[in-house]
């Protein structure tokens, strides 16, 4: 009986927990939409001798990004301020494209909405010239029905998207949480990359960061080696070229039993019809193969090492070859030069001055055969 009454009142605390969590997410809710609704109602005062004549601005506190809007219309500025300014956006609204070149030029922003037909200057001369003077900002065209054709031709010209007007409350929202969404994804995909040892072959790494762990010995041709108590040695694709070939539809593995040297095909990695060699870092015969890795090769996503192994190889030259592979502080300088390498080979395949010097996850799965090939020979036939 005591038992039953302890049981029954830890659940009526539960219970009690979770109904009070709620109503204090409820209470902040309110109380979050309360002060963005006094936002609106405050005039903010405006240097416009440096700033815009018809500059609205409504900030808040922690904004989920900040945007400038740019229409002739003020019932559609408006929309936009009570809307996003609502949902936890900064909104600052001007009536033409010269005010908002003026804007960008001193302010940062993540999006510019602009209208497209506009007096003065209209959406296509005002994508032009955002995107020229600050490449950084994601431009979003308002369009009517009647110039969609036109709102893709911006895109052409930089422009990330187009919303069409009239829109309801919600569709904005949606189309406004999803265009954040495609610039922060770029955003971390275009993040210079950081090269680190992890204590543990399958500690988390950030996206951004390649990994190599403590212990893991790299080969020129991008593959990993981990030597076991025994003298067995498992070996896998590395870091570095899983992120930089992004989907892995396919393992071709190599022969059990068979005899391979280093330097010599072990195994193939398959994407669609593309494929790319792996050499083997080590001299010596197949022992095991990894089946378990061709049925989840999503698992590489997370980590290519530990039980990702592809193949075991028995060592027959282990005290020779083993110097001749990366480790420890050479393993992490050899990746950094191996990115600056890729860095400039790839602005020279795609012929893009204007290409940073950032990388981009899963970049190879973009080019043709002919680059693809070259470049998965340059970096990983060897």
């Amino acid at each position: 009986m005591g038992f039953s009454l302890l049981i029954l009142a830890f659940i009526l605390f539960i219970i009690a927990d979770v109904i009070i969590r709620f109503a204090m997410n409820k209470i902040n809710e309110k109380k979050i939409r309360k002060e963005r609704e006094t936002i609106l109602t405050e005039k903010i005062q405006v240097d416009f001798s440096t700033e815009a004549k018809s500059l609205k601005r409504a900030e808040v506190p922690n904004p989920k990004a900040k945007i400038l809007c740019v229409d002739d219309e003020d019932v559609i500025l408006d929309s936009f301020r009570k809307i996003l300014v609502l949902d936890g956006y900064s909104i600052d609204t001007v009536n033409s494209g010269p005010e908002a070149l003026n804007l960008i030029k001193s302010h940062h922003y993540d999006f510019v909405f602009t209208d497209l037909k506009m007096p003065e200057m209209d959406g296509v001369e005002v994508t032009k010239a955002v995107k020229h003077l600050r490449p950084d900002i994601d431009v979003i065209i308002i369009t009517g029905y009647a110039t969609v054709e036109t709102a893709v031709e911006c895109m052409k010209l930089g422009a990330m998207d187009y919303v069409q007007k009239p829109f309801t409350e919600d569709e904005l929202l949606e189309f406004t949480k999803k265009s954040l969404i495609k610039r922060q994804d770029r955003i971390q995909k275009q993040l210079k990359p950081r090269v680190h040892i992890t204590h543990f072959a399958e500690e988390k790494v950030k996206f951004g960061e390649f990994a190599i762990p403590g212990g893991v010995f790299i080969s020129e041709g991008h593959t990993w080696a981990a030597v076991a108590q025994d003298g067995s040695v498992k070996v896998g694709i590395d870091d570095f070229a899983k992120k930089l070939i992004g989907n892995i539809d396919d393992i071709e593995f190599p022969n059990l039993g068979m005899t391979v040297s280093k330097g010599q095909p072990l195994f193939t990695i398959k994407q669609g019809s593309k494929t790319v060699k792996f050499n083997s870092p080590i001299t010596g015969i197949v022992a095991k193969l990894n089946h378990e890795l061709k049925d989840d090769l999503h698992s590489l996503n997370y980590s290519v090492y530990e039980k990702n192994w592809i193949c075991t190889i028995d060592a027959e030259k282990l005290d020779v070859e083993l110097p001749q592979l990366k480790i420890g502080k050479n393993a992490v300088e050899f990746y950094q030069s191996e990115i600056e390498k890729f860095i400039k080979e790839m602005k020279e395949v795609l012929k893009d001055d204007t290409k940073t010097d950032e990388l981009i996850w899963g970049e190879l799965q973009n080019l043709d055969e002919k680059n693809w090939y070259y470049i998965t020979g340059e970096f990983f036939n060897k």
